[in-house]
């Protein structure tokens, strides 16, 4: 029986979903950090959870070709698959979804996932980054301590200034921050900023001004009794034109807060994968429809007879505010998923894009009831996408077709979107 502390040789067999690496040793399964499948390493056991074992690599004693050099702190947010080389991230994020695909949905694909690659810098448009002791950083893997997050290389050299300005602005203010969010368009010309206020801090209008400035278009902060202010405008925007690769007109807002696709690549990829899946006739229900990035984008090529479905209070305002630029075409509502289900009576087609939780019960029986033709699911999480395939091929789904993209390099995060057919 392993115990922590003890240190053991292990040959590592494949990925596992969220970043380590599968080995055994006796029989009993190990989850490695910091190894490549192929490879022979010392390693050292850090805990043990029934027979399930965790390990840190130490030492490495038979190499993969693939390994290349890591970060200097490659446990720092966004870099646990940065050890190896960039073409060797991708087949093991196509292996981890089809695995998930087999063990959890119960369903063994017939092709390779193929698997869209990305640049792997500059390409992160949204962060939060957590502050102390007046410094800014990513938390290391598993931990609550800090990291630069210049050495990820994830965010624009702008963008990392720009949050940089804003932390020696409250800094020099007197005041305490537990967080800044930060986001940019996909041009990277326009930024917002985002503070969350520690104990006894307050957002005075000059803390906000100073920081809104320059290539700053906005600013907000909630302090610690949950008082909201702004200065500027706290968002940015992107043509659909860029969003869409050309095939939609009009714009897309978003609040510093709002959730949005993180990778400023392979957005516009992923958008025409999912409104490309959309049949040329029909109802569209979007759900978990997030700034309306598919609902708005299939108003802007003309599309109509859209409902689009949030419930985030500021995602939801941004979709609203979106919807409005085709009025008629796109109707927003701010409620839950299951609230609005439960009163639902039909559509052609449903789009699905849940957090990394998945669909819930109560919305996966809703959706069964529903017996749309066509469901488009877009997850960043192979697990729980397969465990929902599942739910869906039992209502009567098959799978039609399967892509991923790799929105989040050096990470073990991957997006899929699947279609499904009744």
């Amino acid at each position: 029986m392993l115990t922590a502390g003890q240190r053991v040789e292990l040959t590592i067999e494949k990925a596992a979903a969220g970043g380590r690496m599968i080995a055994r040793h006796e029989g009993q399964v190990v989850l490695v950090a910091g190894g490549i499948p192929g490879e022979r390493v010392s390693a050292r056991i850090e805990r043990v959870e029934r027979s399930l074992a965790f390990a840190d690599t130490v030492q490495v004693l038979e190499r993969s070709p693939d390994r290349r050099e890591a970060p200097s702190d490659p446990l720092c947010g966004g870099c646990v698959y940065a050890h190896i080389a960039y073409s060797r991230q991708i087949l093991l994020k196509a292996d981890v979804v089809a695995d998930a695909f087999a063990r959890i949905g119960r369903m063994a694909l017939t092709e390779p996932v193929r698997v869209e690659p990305s640049p792997e810098r500059g390409y992160r448009m949204r962060a939060r980054l957590h502050v102390g002791n007046g410094q800014l950083g990513f938390y290391r893997e598993g931990t609550h301590d800090l990291c630069d997050p210049a050495q990820t290389g994830q965010l624009s050299c702008a963008a990392l200034e720009a949050a940089e300005r804003a932390a020696a602005v409250i800094r020099a203010s007197g005041q305490s921050a537990v967080s800044l969010e930060l986001t940019e368009n996909l041009a990277a010309d326009q930024r917002a900023i985002h503070l969350e206020l520690g104990p006894g801090a307050r957002a005075a209008a000059a803390l906000l001004e100073a920081i809104g400035q320059d290539d700053i278009a906005g600013c907000s902060a909630q302090d610690a009794d949950g008082r909201f202010s702004s200065t500027g405008t706290p968002s940015v925007v992107d043509p659909l034109e860029t969003l869409s690769a050309g095939r939609a007109h009009g714009r897309l807002q978003r609040h510093v807060r709002s959730f949005f696709q993180a990778n400023r690549y392979l957005l516009p990829e992923l958008v025409s994968a999912v409104i490309g899946a959309v049949p040329a006739a029909g109802d569209v229900l979007d759900l978990y429809a997030g700034v309306g990035i598919f609902s708005v984008t299939l108003g802007g090529i003309g599309r109509s007879r859209i409902t689009a479905v949030e419930g985030d209070p500021s995602s939801g305002q941004d979709l609203k505010a979106n919807a409005s630029q085709f009025t008629g075409a796109v109707h927003a509502v701010v409620d839950s998923v299951e609230a609005f289900l439960s009163g639902a009576r039909g559509a052609a087609t449903v789009i699905l894009d849940p957090p990394r939780t998945g669909v819930s019960k109560p919305a996966m029986q809703a959706l069964s009831r529903l017996a749309a033709p066509r469901a488009i699911y877009v997850s960043c999480d192979p697990p729980t996408m397969a465990r929902d395939a599942a739910r869906l091929m039992t209502a009567g789904y098959r799978l039609s077709s399967l892509r991923a993209f790799d929105l989040f390099p050096n990470t073990p995060h991957v997006e899929c979107v699947a279609v499904f057919d009744r």
